[in-house]
């Protein structure tokens, strides 16, 4: 099974790119953040032409994420990540797929710090940090994906001195993947390649991509029920080359035996 996570950065405005890469890519599973569209607005009807069947949490703005998948077992299991029932930003998405449980994931960005958005990211990874010990607690086949906003080392970023103040990149924050790691999760693509360089995003300025000058933010955290079935991973960086595409490449691992 091949699973991947891709921030399109606007379902809309890069569906061409984003039913070119699903017709030559042909992963089973993959999660979508940022889809930047209501719920009403979302592509369904072009999705499952592509061969997909699509379980989303669209809104307006800046956020939105969604499950597409080849398989009609697909069940919801929740649309909005517990311990705060205020929130009303969508960027959490748990699905049942088959026997596993898929979750999708878009962290908030938290930038600038110091400041609101920076307190309600550091709140929204306590929140993720509760669930993920339910989850990974279950003994169940668990896979968390998408768009973390969290730079989890110094090899995961192009001149990491210029992030010391980023909200992607600041201690608080690693300090939270690391509380992740430290349940039982792994870093899926780390663990294939523990000592490559792998970006999974480029800025559009500067010319980050030509100078291949990026970052990885998007990530794969697998329960110890999966890790035997760890096959390969890795990203599309061509995709970011494509005309009007995402910041971010389609990221992806892929499981034997499932």
């Amino acid at each position: 099974m091949k699973i991947a996570t891709y921030n399109v950065n606007g379902v809309n405005g890069r569906l061409p790119v984003l039913l070119k890469w699903l017709t030559e890519e042909q992963p089973d599973v993959v999660c979508l953040q940022e889809l930047k569209a209501p719920q009403e607005k979302f592509p369904e009807a072009e999705i499952l032409e592509a061969g997909y069947n699509a379980i989303w949490v669209g809104q307006k703005s800046w956020n939105g994420v969604a499950i597409l998948t080849k398989s009609k077992k697909a069940t919801v299991v929740r649309t909005a990540l517990p311990g705060d029932e205020d929130d009303q930003q969508s960027r959490y998405l748990e699905v049942k797929v088959d026997d596993l449980t898929i979750v999708c994931i878009y962290v908030p960005n938290g930038n600038p710090t110091p400041g609101e958005k920076f307190d309600y990211k550091l709140k929204w990874l306590e929140r993720l940090d509760a669930q993920a010990e339910l989850l990974i607690s279950s003994g169940k086949p668990v896979i968390i994906a998408g768009d973390f906003n969290i730079i989890p080392t110094e090899n995961d970023v192009y001149k990491p001195e210029k992030y010391l103040k980023d909200a992607l990149f600041l201690p608080e924050v690693r300090t939270a993947f690391d509380n992740l790691i430290a349940q039982g999760w792994t870093d899926g693509l780390r663990h294939l390649y523990p000592t490559e360089t792998i970006y999974t995003f480029y800025d559009y300025f500067r010319k980050g991509f030509e100078r291949n000058a990026g970052m990885r933010i998007d990530h794969f955290l697998l329960s110890p029920e999966f890790l035997p079935q760890l096959k390969n991973g890795g990203v599309d960086k061509n995709v970011r080359g494509w005309e009007k595409s995402s910041d971010h490449v389609p990221t992806w691992i892929e499981l034997e035996n499932i």
